[in-house]
């Protein structure tokens, strides 16, 4: 028998910004009743791909087709009056009005010119009944958790007679009681012939829940496949790029590093944020580069803001030599001599209105204090031994930072912090976007700086730079440490492996 008309289906979809191809050639379709998990990794061109189907954005080339039928929306709101909605990872409502008033918002009941209260209330208890949701529709959405206001979100797509619901990292926030009860929805919403597009970074709730995946990756469709036929170290390999049955296997470490590993100066026991990392446990050696590995939303960047403060944990405890560590904020991070390169260099790293010298010389003035003004004699001694040291392409010390290249504003913050002394340097992705030489620079400072002594916590998302350059690596999936790799087990093989099982070799499976 023929197979039935896709509920959606996009052919040969482009969208091109300038310099930059986000889609090429994309074929994307959904079932009437099923949940279609959409994967890909920062870049592959999922959210593209959903804003041109939703009337954010305008195809270049391609056709999108709903119900066998041409479909063209102008704008989220037109997608939506034509039966596509949208759920984002954030909450688009409004917390301080109600249950019954956000449901409606734009669409509410009039009668002689007025609200129609007793209209509007009776209408959105009818919505919420139908994802089964015991709640009172009069009361604010901000008096109820995160889990409700993301049904309630739910609930207003679906009631204007959305045929294909797409879900943007619905669960981001949620915790393991709140998933299973948003999956009973998408479930009971399936079995009603709704189309469910599931985008997600969490490899367990895809193999959960979806049916089908599709992956894409740099702006390209890798394959679709039935979820059943996709193991989850295939699906790794399909979003990463990599083969592993082709890598080469990694070299062992030198004996000299395992022989002359220090012990610990830093233990952080049962740390952890709800909503944002499970509790871990995590020691750090000076003269090591220990490695964060794991696909994007496993929770690195979240365990490294947690070390640094940027993030207060609501679980564990820290110690400095032996000596309990209070990590309420980025200053107890500085105190104890600890530094972080963010992953986003731009808006959390540098102020692009100042120098070179001055972005160089921020961290170690703020340890001081205002008070304890650097001479600036001394600041244009530091800028100049670390511009020469780095090797940062800029005319001169007083060049505005935001006009150096991305590899170089990288070398900027790194020389920011080693101005500070640090005995802990926390690097996020450190060289992400820039060019192939900045990168091989950076990472040579990343093994001179343990071979210095001093401690490297380095988070990548290429696992062969992770592999390459690290002692040990903790390997992240779904917000939870599920393993730590040593010597030669660090290869790339092994820590897809791990992301891919969801434990370490040795360790039992996890359910």
């Amino acid at each position: 028998m023929p197979e039935p008309t896709p509920l959606l289906k996009m052919t040969g979809i482009q969208k091109r910004f300038p310099g930059v191809v986000a889609l090429n050639n994309v074929d994307f379709r959904v079932n009437a009743g099923e949940i279609h998990a959409l994967m890909g990794q920062n870049g592959a061109g999922k959210s593209t791909l959903i804003k041109v189907l939703t009337g954010v954005h305008t195809r270049d080339a391609g056709e999108i087709l709903v119900d066998g039928k041409p479909f063209s929306a102008r704008s989220p709101g037109h997608a939506q009056e034509l039966g596509v909605s949208t759920v984002y990872q954030e909450v688009n409502l409004i917390p301080s009005l109600s249950v019954a008033e956000n449901l409606f918002l734009g669409r509410q009941p009039l009668r002689l010119g007025q609200l129609d209260w007793g209209t509007l209330t009776k209408r959105a208890e009818t919505a919420v009944q139908r994802l089964d949701l015991n709640i009172d529709v009069s009361r604010r959405l901000s008096t109820y958790p995160i889990a409700i206001q993301q049904m309630v979100a739910i609930a207003r797509a679906l009631d204007v007679s959305a045929r294909l619901l797409i879900l943007d990292e619905p669960t981001s926030s949620l915790d393991a009681a709140e998933v299973s009860r948003l999956f009973t929805l998408m479930r009971r919403l399936k079995a009603d012939g709704i189309g469910i597009i599931f985008i997600t970074h969490f490899l367990g709730q895809v193999y959960e829940i979806s049916d089908r995946i599709t992956v894409l990756r740099n702006g390209g469709l890798v394959g679709e496949w039935p979820t059943a036929d996709l193991p989850p170290m295939r699906l790794v390999e399909q979003m990463l790029g990599l083969d592993a049955s082709q890598l080469p296997e990694h070299k062992q470490k030198t004996q000299r590093l395992i022989e002359e590993r220090r012990k610990p100066f830093f233990r952080a026991a049962g740390l952890g944020r709800k909503g944002a990392v499970e509790p871990f446990d995590l020691e750090v050696r000076e003269g090591e580069v220990l490695g964060l590995a794991g696909l994007l939303g496993s929770g690195r960047t979240e365990v490294a803001r947690l070390l640094f403060g940027a993030d207060r944990a609501d679980s564990g405890t820290c110690e400095v030599d032996g000596r309990s560590l209070r990590l309420a904020s980025p200053r107890d991070a500085i105190r104890a001599r600890f530094a972080f390169c963010p992953e986003d260099r731009k808006t959390e790293g540098l102020i692009p209105q100042l120098s070179v010298r001055e972005n160089i010389v921020l961290a170690l003035q703020a340890a001081r204090g205002w008070y304890r003004r650097l001479s600036r004699k001394h600041q244009n001694e530091l800028a100049d031994r670390f511009i020469h040291s780095m090797q940062i392409a800029t005319p001169d010390a007083e060049q505005a930072v935001n006009n150096l290249s991305g590899g170089n504003q990288q070398k900027v913050i790194v020389a920011r912090w080693l101005a500070s002394d640090p005995r802990l340097l926390i690097l996020d992705e450190p060289t992400r976007g820039i060019d192939v030489g900045s990168k091989a620079e950076i990472q040579r400072l990343a093994m001179e700086l343990a071979e210095a002594g001093k401690a490297v916590l380095l988070i990548s998302s290429e696992l062969e730079e992770i592999s390459r350059c690290s002692t040990r690596v903790a390997v992240l999936r779904d917000r939870k440490m599920i393993a730590e790799l040593d010597g030669g087990e660090v290869s790339e093989q092994e820590i897809m492996q791990t992301i891919a099982s969801g434990h370490g070799s040795g360790d039992e499976p996890t359910a």
